[in-house]
């Protein structure tokens, strides 16, 4: 029987902290399901599609997309896990502060779902700062994002910023 793990997150964009979180996944279960959460009231840079793209291309680039699944969500994040077959939710830490929270948020899970566990994957040093929300500021200010993620993210986040200047 595989081992599957379930990582959620919006993905807006996928950025290296991301991608790093994917790859010790990887290392740790024989599958990975990154799950998009869609949410109608919440308004994306990256459409779904776009999101799911820039993850299949980053993995492929990374060489373990056959380990990687992509699928989307709208409810718990312990039902996606469930209906995935996931036996753990993986959760990327960067710092205190994400550790407070994910710790909050692992109890409830663990209530939620007693069978599926959180595992907390602390991220790289060079990686701690990179947060989605501060890759889009920059990247709307005209900065240069390279360093915080992947190309093909970066390429995707470009077109948004072009879509988002003609309206």
């Amino acid at each position: 029987m595989s081992r599957v793990a379930l990582y959620s997150g919006s993905f807006d964009p996928l950025t290296q902290g991301h991608l790093d979180v994917i790859r010790q996944g990887v290392a740790l279960f024989d599958r990975v399901v990154v799950a998009i959460g869609v949410h109608p009231g919440k308004a994306p840079w990256l459409s779904f599609d776009e999101r799911v793209a820039v993850i299949r291309a980053s993995c492929a680039a990374e060489g373990f997309a056959s380990s990687v699944e992509v699928v989307s969500f709208d409810g718990l994040v312990v039902g996606a896990a469930r209906e995935q077959g996931a036996c753990a939710i993986l959760r990327g830490l960067r710092d205190g502060s994400d550790f407070d929270y994910e710790m909050q948020m692992a109890g409830m899970n663990g209530t939620l779902a007693p069978g599926i566990r959180t595992v907390f994957l602390p991220s790289a040093p060079g990686l701690r700062h990179i947060s989605g929300t501060l890759v889009r500021q920059i990247a709307a200010l005209g900065g240069d994002v390279t360093a915080f993620a992947p190309a093909a993210s970066v390429e995707a986040l470009e077109r948004a910023i072009k879509r988002r200047d003609k309206t």
